[in-house]
């Protein structure tokens, strides 16, 4: 949508809503976002310009220290999400729904989502799943809550897909297209393709009026989205090949971490600057 700070054009909404989502598909605007699960790097995203912010279960791996997401309760992201929703001010902000809220059919979906918007002040949920989820996503947007689709690889389902495999390959296309079709129609205002091949992330996009946000989706998709501590090079163990890493703040933090534990020790911290004399 804005590829700069939102206090640079004039014309950058106040707000990012689902209609802008809508806009930027329609005038090939590129869609960006993050994922944010606390108010200080969600303010950085914020005021960059970064059109939404997923308060994703991948806090699993990045905040809680789990194997996988499938742990993450709705308790443990309900926090994540307030803090990331108060903080952000342009930003239109995702709560995920995780593993076990909304598997058993709608009305558990559709509590899920309420406890979300009433305690979190997020804009919209997500929820993993194509033709299966239809239900779920029907009954949601049917109570006014904006719902962000996710097919191709599902993390939830990583046992049942028999790990990080691609999606959407050979016959897996016409799956995969099912799926995309079966969310716009239930709803969704937007629908995130992961580790899918480029070619069927574009034949997909070309086929839905709604807009496709891509991870590990190639550049043929309406937006991108990555988890913010694999590209800004903060995570530890293996990073996506679909990941691109624009800094080393694992590195950066390292060397400030080191140094300080240097000056402590050698007496050269605090010094006079630092202390009330």
């Amino acid at each position: 949508m804005s590829e700069t700070p939102p206090s640079v054009p004039p014309s950058t909404p106040k707000r990012v809503r689902t209609r802008h989502f809508q806009n930027a598909k329609a005038a090939g605007t590129p869609i960006t976002g993050l994922t944010s699960y606390d108010q200080l790097s969600a303010r950085i995203f914020d005021e960059a310009g970064i059109d939404f912010l997923l308060v994703g279960d991948s806090a699993g791996n990045t905040v809680f220290g789990y194997d996988t997401t499938l742990p993450v309760t709705i308790d443990e992201l309900i926090p994540l999400t307030r803090a990331v929703a108060l903080a952000a001010q342009r930003a239109f902000v995702v709560a995920d729904m995780p593993f076990g809220s909304y598997e058993s059919g709608p009305l558990e979906a559709l509590h899920t989502a309420v406890r979300f918007m009433k305690e979190t002040h997020a804009h919209a949920v997500k929820l993993e799943g194509g033709v299966r989820s239809v239900e779920q996503i029907r009954r949601i947007v049917g109570a006014g809550i904006p719902v962000m689709a996710h097919i191709g690889f599902t993390p939830q389902s990583e046992h049942g897909l028999g790990g990080h495999i691609i999606q959407g390959r050979g016959d897996g296309l016409e799956q995969l297209m099912a799926d995309a079709l079966a969310v716009e129609e239930a709803g969704a205002f937007a629908v995130v393709l992961e580790m899918v091949p480029s070619e069927a992330a574009r034949l997909v996009t070309e086929k839905l009026r709604i807009p496709t946000i891509g991870v590990g989706a190639g550049p043929h998709v309406d937006g991108q989205l990555l988890v913010w501590t694999d590209f800004a090079g903060f995570s530890t163990g293996r990073i996506p090949k679909f990941v691109k890493q624009y800094a080393d703040l694992r590195g950066v933090l390292t060397d400030a971490v080191t140094r300080f534990r240097s000056d402590v020790a050698d007496h050269s911290y605090p010094g006079p600057e630092n202390s009330y004399d």
